[in-house]
C-alpha cells in the first residue's frame, strides 16, 4: 500500500497502525521521535504511556532539533508542576538537540521503579 525502499534488508508488513507499532516496540533498542506531525506525536506518546505502565524499560527520546520540541519538553514541566506527571515519569522522556547526545543519555538510562497494572497481553 505504500512505497517501500528497494534495497531493504528485510520489509515487515502490518494490517493496522497498533500492529506496526507493537512489532516496532518488540523490535527495537528504544525510541527517538525526529521532529513530525500529530502521527510522530501519537507513536511517541503512546510507547511514552506504555514506558509509564511497566510495559517496557527502553528509553524514550525527543531528538529537538531547532528547539522543535521545547514547547513539549515545556509541557512536560507544566504537567509536573500542576501534578499530573510524576518526575520520574517527566524524566523518562529524554531530549537533546544532538543525535549523540541523545545516544548517550539513552545508554546511561536507567528507567524508573514502575508498578505494573496491566500485562502486555491486555494493552
Amino acid at each position: 500500500r505504500e512505497i517501500s525502499h528497494k534495497n531493504l534488508s528485510e520489509l515487515i508488513v502490518v494490517e493496522s497502525m497498533h500492529e506496526r507499532k507493537a512489532m516496532m516496540a518488540e523490535l527495537v533498542d528504544g525510541f527517538i521521535a525526529l521532529p513530525g506531525g500529530p502521527g510522530t506525536l501519537e507513536e511517541f506518546f503512546e510507547i511514552f504511556t506504555w514506558a509509564q505502565l511497566g510495559l517496557h524499560q527502553k528509553p524514550c527520546g525527543l531528538l529537538n532539533i531547532n528547539n522543535y520540541y521545547t514547547p513539549l519538553v515545556s509541557l512536560f514541566n507544566h504537567m509536573t508542576e500542576e501534578q499530573f506527571l510524576q518526575e520520574k515519569y517527566r524524566l523518562m522522556a529524554l531530549v537533546d538537540t544532538e543525535p549523540q547526545g541523545l545516544l548517550d543519555q539513552f545508554n546511561a538510562y536507567q528507567p524508573p521503579s514502575v508498578k505494573t497494572y496491566i500485562t502486555k497481553a491486555q494493552s
